[in-house]
């Protein structure tokens, strides 16, 4: 005989054996109980948890000849053949494939028959999402009215894609994720009936590589068996056969990270690669491990909430408070984002590398969470005094180019011209261009923002309150007075008129605004800075 894949030798065949879904199966053994049986049933969730499994074994139960407590005997003749897949009372179909009008109809011809055995003819619809919108037409009528005999099961991963009148003639029963837990046990008892030796920790980290999917867990589980035919299986040789990262490898990552070495992150990844992991499943990991650091910052006793080993656990909670929580959000966002990306990619290295980077360097994004991280950068830069702080009043403390001294002082500039206001409208992409060399997020507000005239000054009218506020706002870092990005704005003007120019903000209301092109008819007029 053939070998079985593992998550089909140990299919449920009762609905005692379904795992983790006690919600639906009280529910539905109910309904077998006091013969309260619906004619149309949705199934939903992520792969793996039971759907497919569930739905065969209420198709067992309402045609078995001798049900015990709401559940099929599995001894019936109706039972054996539904099990051997040759019984004419349940029709499987795979909607992925056979997602036409015309499979439909077919289904609609094969029910206008009455079983020729049993009480029900059961018609599973797998993945019913992906059917056609004629074919979902052609369902709803047979669906809404069906002969008493016929019963529909639809199970779909993606819900939100089913239409509306389809979903109103259902009893929806919604498979949650199954716990790492309830898996782990699983797997313990199944190699149990294989006679094969496993150690406890082992079992438990293919279940949490599995999310939540029992057959994922099964088939990571046969993966190993495989690699370690006649072995015992390990922790260790479960994370060889996965292509897995151990946490000691994350947490040198981290540091590398968060000391902003960038050569030290590529070495890291160098390393991964090396020793043949998945990269897909290195990011998962990452992430994994980040989340792990701040759920141990966020809970009382993260001994309890994370299922770790001691020595990890140990580590875990070392590396916490290490960083901040803030950049921990971060760092797991830019992870999320390139999960979701690199499953698919041909280059994934490339994309890795790009993400690492990013996250050594705050300034490459403009993002609130890397605004902060970028601050977090200059007060170590301050508090261990690597940074150089200019002599001007003006000057603005920058890690990301040198201090610019070439700035005449304001008391010794000349005043600005009436001219001089529509010469910086039409260079105001230049002008903003250098204010991005300092500021990324000044550069974007300012992209978005009017040069206006009002009584003699360069009024900019921005498009909210909040634009006005990050512009004008002034700050401390490790002690020492910022300069505002609307000062920043007035350097590089200076910088480019070789004068002085006054300067007021306000949000753009959009009443009688002149735009950028208006401000070349201006009359003359005096400019004067206040201070």
């Amino acid at each position: 005989m053939s070998y079985l894949a593992l998550y089909r030798k140990y299919r449920p065949q009762s609905f005692d054996e379904v795992r983790g879904q006690d919600h639906i199966v009280t529910t539905l053994k109910n309904q077998m109980k006091t013969g309260r049986i619906g004619h149309a049933y949705l199934f939903c969730g992520t792969r793996g948890t039971g759907k497919t499994s569930v739905a065969k074994l209420f198709a067992k139960a309402v045609n078995c000849e001798a049900p015990i407590d709401g559940s099929p005997c599995g001894k019936c003749s109706i039972c054996k053949s539904i099990d051997s897949s040759v019984s004419m009372n349940v029709t499987e179909l795979d909607a992925a494939s056979n997602n036409s009008v015309e499979n439909i109809r077919d289904i609609i011809e094969n029910a206008k028959y009455s079983p020729t055995e049993g009480k029900y003819k059961v018609f599973i619809i797998d993945e019913v999402h992906m059917l056609s919108t004629s074919a979902f037409n052609a369902l709803l009528k047979t669906l809404e009215e069906p002969p008493g005999y016929v019963i529909f099961i639809l199970a779909t991963t993606e819900v939100h894609k089913i239409p509306i009148t389809i979903l109103s003639r259902c009893q929806r029963y919604d498979f949650k994720r199954i716990t790492s837990d309830t898996i782990a046990a699983c797997l313990s008892d199944l190699m149990k009936s294989e006679g094969i030796e496993t150690e406890e920790k082992a079992m438990r980290y293919i279940a949490r590589a599995a999310d939540g999917s029992m057959r994922d867990a099964q088939s990571l589980l046969d993966q190993c068996i495989a690699f370690y035919i006649g072995q015992k299986l390990t922790y260790d040789k479960v994370l060889e056969v996965l292509g897995s990262v151990d946490v000691d490898v994350f947490a040198r990552l981290l540091r590398h990270i968060i000391a902003g070495q960038a050569e030290g992150c590529m070495s890291v990844l160098d390393e991964v690669l090396a020793t043949g992991r998945e990269l897909t499943q290195f990011v998962n990991d990452f992430a994994g491990y980040l989340r792990n650091l701040l759920l141990a910052q966020s809970v009382d006793d993260p001994y309890e909430v994370l299922e770790l080993s001691k020595e990890n656990m140990e580590l875990i909670v070392h590396e916490a408070k290490t960083v901040k929580p803030e950049t921990i959000i971060r760092y797991i966002s830019i992870l999320s984002e390139l999960s979701n990306r690199i499953r698919y990619a041909s280059q994934k290295r490339l994309l890795i590398e790009v993400e690492l980077i990013k996250m050594v360097r705050p300034e490459t994004e403009t993002n609130y969470e890397a605004i902060l991280d970028r601050i977090r950068v200059l007060e170590e830069k301050l508090e261990h005094g690597i940074i150089t702080v200019g002599n001007s009043q003006n000057d603005a403390v920058n890690d990301e180019a040198p201090v610019q001294d070439d700035l005449p002082d304001a008391e010794t500039m000349a005043k600005a011209l009436p001219e001089d206001i529509r010469n910086v409208a039409e260079n105001w992409n230049l002008i903003t261009g250098k204010v991005g060399g300092r500021d990324k997020l000044a550069a974007t507000m300012l992209s978005d923002a009017i040069p206006n005239e009002e009584s003699g000054k360069l009024k900019i009218l921005f498009k909210d309150s909040l634009d006005v506020m990050t512009m004008t706002d002034k700050a401390e870092i490790g002690g020492v007075a910022q300069p505002s990005r609307i000062d920043i704005l007035h350097d590089e003007i200076a910088r480019f008129l070789g004068r002085d120019m006054e300067i007021s903000v306000a949000v753009n209301d959009g009443s009688n605004v002149a735009r950028k092109k208006d401000i070349r008819k201006l009359v003359k007029f005096n400019i004067k800075r206040t201070d």
